[in-house]
C-alpha cells in the first residue's frame, strides 16, 4: 500500500475577492479578514477598502501544515472548517490610541474535497452575519453578501489506495425525544452529551462526541428540512453553524432502518415528536476512515452487529471571563447522571450497496454486562474513556475569539488544547488509562453501582429513544449494477433473435395443400391451352370423348416429357409432408410394412378428397360444402397435458406440450409450462433448458429469471443462481418472491448478513402490498378496519423473522435432500402434536426478546407455537389439488407463503421443502390449513398416502368447512383405492356453494366411480359427469371408454358406437377397461361396428 509522506504539506487558503460588502460607518468601510482553523489563528489580510458597489480585492493567502504523524490529520479536516471573520476597522477618534474594530460576519470553508481525492478547488462562501451587523439588512435584499475562496496542495493528501480502500463516515445526531420528565429547564445548566466509537487508524478507535444539547419544550414538531449543523462550539455568526448543502429531511417512519418503525409506533412517536419534551443536536460529525479502518469496521459489525451509542448529562460550569485558569471545580463537576445506552444494529451497512441508515433507537440504562452481552464492548465512552473531558466541561473556550486571550493565557489548557481534539474529543489512540479495571466490579467514585442505574431506568419509563443517521461515502459492500447483471444473464443465455411469426397446425397445413393444388391445375390447364386451345376453339362443343381421351395422353406424355410432372411432384411435396406432419401427427417411423400401407391408403384417399374440395372451389359452378375441422387452441392443449400430467400419463402430457411449443416457439409461457412439467418429473436438466430458452425470448421476464435460480441451487450451479435472484430484484425491487428466494440462496451459502437483508426486503414489500390491498378492498367495499390493530397483526413479525414478543430460537438445517426436509418436518410436527395433546403449554420453551439484543441469525428463525388452532388463519386460503394451481391469499400470508403458492404453481416440488421449514417455524405462519394442504400434496405425489392422511386431518381440523381439503381428500382415497371414501369426499365437495380449486377432475373421477361401482340408479348422473369433463378435453380415451358403457347399459347404440369409435381412435391404455367394454358388447349386441 502507498504510504503518506511524512513531511508535512501546505494547505494554501486564498480568499481572493468579497462582494456586497456593508459596514457600521459609510459606505466604503476598511475591513480584514482573519482566517482560522483548528483553534489556531492563521492570520490576518491586509485592511483593504471597501468600493462603493460593496466589493473588496483582498488576495489573502493562508495556510496551515498538514501533517498526519502528529499535526494536522485527515480527520481534522474531516470535520472542522476553515473560518474566515470579516472585521470592519472605525476610524480613529481623538485621543484614542488603538484602532477599534467590530466584526461584521463570519464565513465557513468546508475542506471535505480534499478528502475527495482533489489537490485543489474554488469556491464561494456566504458571509454570515453576527447579530447587530449592517449585513443583517444586506441579507434581507436580493444580492447576499459572499466571498470568493480557493483552496490548494501542491499534489493530493491522499495517495490511490486510500481514495480507493477509505471511507469517509458522516454521524448525524438529530434529537432524543420523550426524555424523562426530571429534565427540566430552570436549575444548574447542564451538558447533554452522547457518543460512540468507530475504528479511525486500523484498530485504533475513535470516539466521537456529541455535546451542548438543547432541552426543549413540546409543543410542536422540529420543522423539516432543517440544516445540520458543525460539533463546533461558540461560532460567532448564527448562520456559519449550518454546514453548507447539508440538511434533516425526515421521512416516513416505515422507511427506518431502527426501532419504532411500525404502524402500532406512529401514535407514540408523534405524541413524542409533538408534545413531549426533547434534547435537540441536529449535529454532523465526520470521521475519516482509512482502508484498514474499514476492513476493522466490516469486521466489528459482522462480529458485533450492535453498536452502543450512550448518552448522558454532566452540570455546566461557567469559565468567567479572564479567569479561566483560576477557576475551581465544584463537587457537581464532572458527575456523570442519567448514564443510558440505545443499541445501534449496524448490520444493513453490510448489506450490498447501502450507504446510509437512519431511524429511532430505544435508550436503556447503562449497565456494563447488558451492555458487554449485546455488543461486547468492555469499556465506557463517557466513564472509562473520555472521564478527563468530563472533567474539564466548561462552558466557551472552542472556536470563540471571545475566549481567545483566556486561552492563550493558560498554558495548561493550551498544552490541552494540542493534546484533544478542538470539540474535546482525545486523539486516535490517546485513550486515557481505565479508570476502573476491566474485570474489576468495583464503580467509580460518583458513579451508581454498575448492576443498577436508577437514573438510566428513567429512559425505559419515559419511554425515551435517539433518532439517528449513519452514513458513509461509499458502501461497505459493493452492489453489483443492473447493467452488469443484464450483461451476466446475456452472456450466459444470449437473446434469441426474434422469428418470424408463422401459423401452423393442421389447419393452415391443408390450407397450404389447397393452395398449391389451385396453383398446379391453372399450371396445367396453361399447358392444356398451350397445346391444344385453337383446336377446343375450333371445335367448341362438338367434341367427343375419344378426342378428349387422346388429348390426355398427349398432355401426359409431354408433361412428363418436359419434366414439369416431377416439378407439380415437388411443388406438392412440401405440403403432402405438412399434412402428414401436423394432420396425423405423424413423426415417427412405421412399426411395420402393413401399417404404412394402411396409412397410405388412408393419406390417399384424404388427398383425392381434399384435392376435389380445391377444384370446387376454383370451379364455382359445382362448389361443394368443405367438410369442417376441428382446430384446438392452444388453452384447450394446455387443459389437456394437465390433466394427462394429474392422470400421471406423462407420456401424452408431454406431447401435448410439446404441441403447443411447435406451434408457438416464440411464446415463453409455453417454455415455462414445459419446463415445469419436467420440473415435476425431476427432468432438471430438460427444465433449465426450457426456463433458459424462455428467458432467451424475454431477459426481463422476472419469473423466467426466478426459476433459472431455482435451477441453478438445484443443480449446485450457486454463482449463476446468485446472478439470476439478483437480476430479478433489480428489474422488480417490490417482488416478494424474488426477494425471499434471494434469502434462501444467502441462507444456503450461510451468508447470514445478506439472507437477514433479503428478508427484511421481502418483508418489507409484503407489508407494503398488503397495505395496498387493504386500502383498495376498503375504496371498493367502503368497509374500514382498525389500522392499529392491523399494524400490530402486519408488524409483529420482524424484518428478519423476529417478533417483538415471546420466542424461541429454533435452527433450520439445511436437509441434505427432499426427502430429509420432509422427514424434519414430520418429525417436529409429530412431536408438536404429542405434546399439544399433553399439555395446554406453548410447545416450545419461550424467552422475552429484546430487539437490541444481538442475534447472530445463522439459519435462525423465532417461533412460538401457539397451541390454539384459529380457524379464520385458513378461511381464505386455497388449497392446492395439484403443484401447477394457484392459491388464495390470505390475510395473514408470510414471505414463505408466497414463495411456496409460487413454486408449487411451478412445479418446483423439490425446492418447496426447504422453503415449508422456514413457514413452519416463521412466527406469522406456522402450521396452518394452507400450510397442512401444501405438506400433503407433496406426500401425495410421493405416494406416502398415510402421511398425506395425517396431515389432511389437521387440515380439517383448522378449517372443516374448506371444499379444497375435501377435495384433496376424495383425491388421496382414489388414488389409494379406497373409492367409497373417494365418492363421499367428491361429494361433499361439489355440495359446497364454493367450489374447490380444481372441479375438472373431482367431476372426472366421481363419474368413474358411479360406473365402477354400477349403480344403474346413478348412470345418469355418471354421464352428465362425463360429459362435462369431456367438453373439456375430448382427447382422453378414458373419457370416451366411460362414455361408451354408460350408452352400452342405457341402449343408446348410436352413441356407444361414436364413443368406441374414438376409444379406439384415441388407443385406450387400460385393458381390463378395454375387455369390460368387449364383454359388455357381446351381451347387448351392439357397439363395435366390426362385428
Amino acid at each position: 500500500m502507498e504510504q503518506v509522506p511524512s513531511a508535512g504539506r501546505l494547505v494554501q487558503i486564498t480568499v481572493t475577492e468579497g462582494y456586497d460588502l456593508k459596514g457600521f460607518k459609510g459606505d466604503t468601510p476598511v475591513t480584514f479578514i482573519r482566517a482560522e482553523f483548528n483553534q489556531v489563528v492563521l492570520g490576518d489580510s491586509a485592511k483593504i477598502t471597501v468600493s462603493p458597489e460593496g466589493s473588496a480585492k483582498y488576495n489573502f493567502t493562508s495556510s496551515f501544515e498538514f501533517n498526519p504523524e502528529g499535526g494536522i490529520t485527515l480527520d481534522d479536516l474531516a470535520h472542522k472548517p476553515v473560518f474566515l471573520t470579516v472585521t470592519e476597522v472605525l476610524p480613529k477618534e481623538k485621543k484614542q490610541k488603538e484602532e477599534k474594530t467590530l466584526i461584521l460576519g463570519q464565513a465557513v470553508v468546508d475542506l471535505l474535497p480534499l478528502l475527495e481525492g482533489q489537490s485543489s478547488f474554488q469556491t464561494t462562501v456566504p458571509l454570515h452575519p453576527v447579530q447587530g451587523s449592517p449585513l443583517e439588512t444586506a441579507r434581507s435584499s436580493a444580492k447576499q453578501c459572499r466571498l470568493e475562496v480557493k483552496v490548494l496542495v501542491a499534489e493530493p493528501l491522499l495517495t490511490t489506495a486510500q481514495i480507493s480502500g477509505g471511507n469517509l463516515l458522516k454521524v448525524t445526531l438529530e434529537a432524543a425525544y420523550s426524555v424523562p420528565e426530571s429534565f427540566i429547564l430552570t436549575g444548574p445548566g447542564q451538558n447533554y452529551m452522547v457518543g460512540l466509537q468507530v475504528p479511525s487508524l486500523g484498530e485504533k478507535d475513535y470516539p466521537i462526541l456529541f455535546k451542548n444539547g438543547t432541552l426543549k419544550l413540546g409543543g410542536e414538531r422540529e420543522p423539516v428540512p432543517r440544516p445540520k449543523k458543525w460539533p463546533i462550539a461558540n461560532i460567532l455568526a448564527p448562520g456559519a453553524n449550518n454546514i453548507p448543502d447539508a440538511f434533516i429531511v425526515g421521512g416516513p417512519y416505515e422507511e427506518e432502518e431502527g426501532e419504532l418503525n411500525h404502524p402500532e409506533d406512529s401514535e407514540f412517536r408523534n405524541q413524542a415528536e409533538c408534545i413531549k419534551k426533547r434534547i435537540i443536536w441536529d449535529l454532523e460529525s465526520r470521521c475519516y476512515l482509512d482502508p484498514s479502518a474499514v476492513v476493522s469496521f466490516q469486521k466489528r459489525i459482522a462480529d458485533c452487529r450492535l453498536w452502543p451509542v450512550e448518552i448522558t448529562r454532566v452540570p455546566l460550569v461557567t469559565v468567567p471571563k479572564g479567569k479561566a485558569g483560576k477557576t475551581e471545580k465544584t463537587d457537581e463537576e464532572g458527575q456523570l447522571s442519567f448514564h443510558g445506552v440505545a443499541y445501534v444494529n449496524m448490520v444493513p451497512l453490510l448489506y450490498p450497496g447501502v450507504k446510509r441508515i437512519r431511524g429511532a433507537f430505544h435508550v436503556y440504562p447503562y449497565l456494563d454486562s447488558v451492555v458487554h452481552e449485546k455488543t461486547k464492548c468492555l469499556l465506557s465512552l463517557f466513564r472509562d474513556i473520555g472521564h478527563h473531558l468530563i472533567h474539564n466541561n466548561k462552558i466557551g473556550g472552542i472556536n470563540s475569539l471571545l475566549s481567545k486571550q483566556a486561552v492563550s493565557k493558560n498554558l495548561k489548557e493550551d498544552k490541552l488544547v494540542k493534546e484533544k481534539d478542538i470539540d474535546g474529543r482525545p486523539r486516535p489512540g490517546d485513550v486515557a488509562p481505565s479508570i476502573k479495571s476491566q474485570s474489576s466490579d468495583t464503580p467509580l467514585e460518583g458513579e451508581p453501582p454498575l448492576s443498577h442505574n436508577p437514573e438510566g431506568q428513567q429512559y425505559v419509563e419515559a419511554g425515551t429513544y435517539v433518532v439517528l443517521e449513519i452514513q458513509l461515502d461509499k458502501a461497505l459492500v459493493p452492489k453489483r449494477m443492473p447493467e452488469e447483471l443484464a450483461r451476466r444473464v446475456k452472456e450466459m443465455i444470449p437473446p434469441r433473435p426474434p422469428l418470424t411469426r408463422r401459423t401452423g397446425g393442421a389447419q393452415k397445413a391443408m390450407s397450404d395443400y389447397h393452395i398449391q393444388i389451385k396453383n398446379i391445375s391453372r399450371a396445367i390447364l396453361d399447358e392444356y391451352y398451350r397445346m391444344f386451345g385453337k383446336q377446343v376453339a375450333k371445335l367448341e362443343s362438338d367434341m367427343d370423348s375419344e378426342t378428349l381421351e387422346e388429348q390426355k395422353c398427349q398432355l401426359s406424355y409431354e408433361l412428363n416429357f418436359s419434366g414439369k410432372y416431377f416439378a407439380f411432384k415437388e411443388q406438392l411435396k412440401h405440403a403432402v409432408v405438412k399434412i402428414v406432419r401436423d394432420k396425423y401427427l405423424k413423426t415417427t417411423s412405421f412399426e411395420s410394412q402393413e401399417e404404412l400401407q394402411t396409412f397410405i391408403s388412408e393419406l390417399y384417399v384424404f388427398l383425392v378428397d381434399q384435392m376435389h374440395v380445391a377444384l370446387n372451389q376454383t370451379m364455382p359452378d359445382d362448389v361443394q360444402g368443405t367438410v369442417a375441422t376441428i382446430y384446438t387452441s392452444s388453452e384447450q392443449l394446455q387443459l389437456f397435458a394437465f390433466e394427462a400430467e394429474v392422470n400421471e400419463n406423462f407420456e401424452m402430457a408431454a406431447a401435448y406440450y410439446k404441441e403447443r411449443l411447435v406451434r408457438e416457439p416464440q411464446n415463453l409461457d409455453h417454455w415455462l409450462d414445459y419446463g415445469a412439467f419436467c420440473l415435476l418429473t425431476e427432468d432438471n436438466i430438460k427444465a433449465q433448458e426450457c426456463f433458459r430458452k424462455a428467458l432467451s425470448l424475454n431477459q426481463s421476464h422476472i419469473h423466467s429469471l426466478l426459476l433459472c435460480g431455482v435451477l441453478a441451487v438445484l443443480l449446485e450451479n450457486y454463482e449463476q443462481a446468485e446472478i439470476f435472484f439478483e437480476d430479478a430484484t433489480c428489474l422488480e425491487p417490490t417482488n416478494v418472491v424474488a426477494w425471499t428466494l434471494l434469502g434462501l440462496y444467502y441462507e444456503i451459502q450461510n451468508n447470514d448478513i445478506r439472507m437477514e437483508m433479503a428478508f427484511h426486503e421481502a418483508s418489507k414489500q409484503l407489508q407494503a402490498w398488503m397495505l395496498q390491498a387493504q386500502v383498495t378492498k376498503q375504496k371498493s367495499t367502503g368497509v374500514v378496519e382498525d389500522t392499529e390493530e392491523r399494524g400490530k397483526r402486519e408488524s409483529s413479525l420482524d424484518p428478519w423473522g423476529i417478533t417483538n414478543g415471546s420466542a424461541t430460537a429454533i435452527k433450520v438445517e439445511a436437509p441434505a435432500g427432499p426427502g430429509a426436509a420432509l422427514s424434519i418436518l414430520d418429525k417436529f410436527l409429530e412431536e408438536s402434536s404429542k405434546l399439544q395433546s399433553d399439555s395446554q403449554e406453548p410447545i416450545l420453551t419461550t424467552q422475552t426478546w429484546d430487539p437490541s439484543i444481538s442475534q447472530k441469525p445463522s439459519n435462525t428463525f423465532i417461533k412460538e407455537i401457539p397451541t390454539k388452532k384459529e380457524a379464520s388463519k385458513c378461511q381464505d386460503s386455497s388449497a392446492l389439488l395439484h403443484p401447477g394451481l394457484h392459491y388464495g391469499v390470505s390475510q395473514t400470508t408470510t414471505i414463505f407463503m408466497e414463495t411456496i403458492r409460487f413454486l408449487m404453481k411451478v412445479k418446483a416440488v423439490q425446492y418447496v421443502h426447504r422453503v415449508l421449514a422456514h413457514e413452519l417455524l416463521c412466527p406469522q405462519g406456522g402450521p396452518s390449513c394452507e400450510y397442512y394442504l401444501v405438506l400433503a400434496q407433496t406426500h401425495i405425489l410421493k405416494k406416502d398416502f398415510a402421511k398425506a392422511e395425517e396431515y389432511l386431518q389437521q387440515a380439517a381440523q383448522m378449517d372443516y368447512l374448506n371444499p379444497n381439503v375435501w377435495g384433496l381428500k376424495g383425491h388421496l382415497y382414489f388414488l389409494s383405492g379406497n373409492h367409497s371414501e373417494a365418492k363421499a369426499c367428491y361429494e361433499r365437495t361439489i355440495s359446497f356453494v364454493v367450489d374447490a380449486s380444481e372441479m375438472h377432475f373431482i367431476f372426472l373421477r366421481l363419474g368413474l366411480i358411479y360406473l365402477e361401482e354400477k349403480e344403474l340408479e346413478e348412470l345418469t348422473e355418471a354421464e352428465d359427469a362425463l360429459s362435462e369433463a369431456n367438453a373439456l378435453n375430448n382427447y382422453n380415451a378414458e373419457v370416451w371408454a366411460y362414455l361408451a358403457l354408460v350408452c352400452l347399459k342405457v341402449g343408446r347404440q348410436l352413441e356407444a358406437e361414436q364413443a368406441y369409435k374414438y376409444m379406439i381412435k384415441l388407443k385406450l391404455k387400460d385393458e381390463a377397461l378395454l375387455a369390460e367394454i368387449h364383454t359388455l358388447q357381446e351381451t347387448v349386441g351392439f357397439g363395435n361396428p366390426s362385428f
